[in-house]
C-alpha cells in the first residue's frame, strides 16, 4: 500500500496519478476532509427531500412549503464548504500545464505566490462577509434578529447562509497562513 502522499502508480491511459485518498497536509486540513466526507452524504439527503416534494407536488398535488428553501440552504451550505474541501485536498482550479511542466523548486514557488494572492483574496473577502453576516444577525438599531427569505415559512436561511459564510472564509484564510508556512518550512525543495 503507497504511503499518505506517494501517488499511485498510473492506470492505462492515466498521465497524472492521484493520491490513493484524499488526507488534507494540516490538521487543519485533516479536519476539513473528515467532515467533508461525513457531510458528503447530506447531497443524498438533498436528492430525497426533492424527490419527496416532487412526489407530493405531482402526484398528490400538495406541494411543500420548506423544501425548496431547505434544500437550496443546504446546497449553498455544503458548496460554500467545498471550497475548504478543495483546497485542503490539493484540488483547487490551476493551470496543470505550467505547473507540472516546471521542476519541483518553481513547483514551490508558483505555491507560495498562490498562497499569498489567496491570502490577499481571503483577508479582502473576510472583510467583506464579516460586514454581510453582521448586517444578517444584527438589527440597525443594536438588537439582534436574523435576516429572513421573506417568503410564506420564512425561515433565517439567508443569516445563517451568511454566518456560514463568514466562518468558512475565516477557516480559508487560516488555511491559505497555513500552506504558506509548509511551503515556506519545506526542506525539500528549498532554494540554495
Amino acid at each position: 500500500m503507497p504511503a499518505e502522499h506517494e501517488p499511485l502508480p498510473p492506470e492505462s491511459g492515466d498521465l497524472v496519478p492521484e493520491p490513493a485518498e484524499d488526507v488534507g497536509f494540516t490538521r487543519l486540513d485533516r479536519g476539513i476532509v473528515w467532515l467533508g466526507k461525513k457531510l458528503s452524504l447530506v447531497f443524498a439527503l438533498i436528492a430525497v427531500v426533492s424527490l419527496y416534494e416532487i412526489v407530493r407536488r405531482y402526484l398528490f398535488n400538495a406541494p411543500t412549503l420548506w423544501v425548496h428553501e431547505t434544500v437550496t440552504f443546504a446546497g449553498a451550505t455544503l458548496f460554500v464548504l467545498g471550497g475548504l474541501y478543495a483546497l485542503a485536498t490539493d484540488k483547487h482550479v490551476r493551470i496543470v500545464l505550467v505547473y507540472d511542466s516546471v521542476s519541483p523548486r518553481i513547483q514551490r514557488w508558483l505555491r507560495i505566490v498562490h498562497h499569498l494572492l489567496g491570502l490577499a483574496f481571503s483577508s479582502l473577502l473576510l472583510y467583506a462577509s464579516w460586514f454581510m453576516a453582521k448586517a444578517a444577525v444584527v438589527a440597525p438599531w443594536g438588537g439582534w434578529r436574523l435576516e429572513t427569505s421573506g417568503s410564506a415559512w420564512n425561515p433565517p436561511f439567508p443569516a445563517l447562509l451568511k454566518v456560514v459564510i463568514f466562518v468558512a472564509v475565516v477557516i480559508l484564510t487560516l488555511q491559505f497562513l497555513l500552506h504558506l508556512i509548509r511551503d515556506l518550512r519545506n526542506k525539500e525543495h528549498r532554494d540554495v
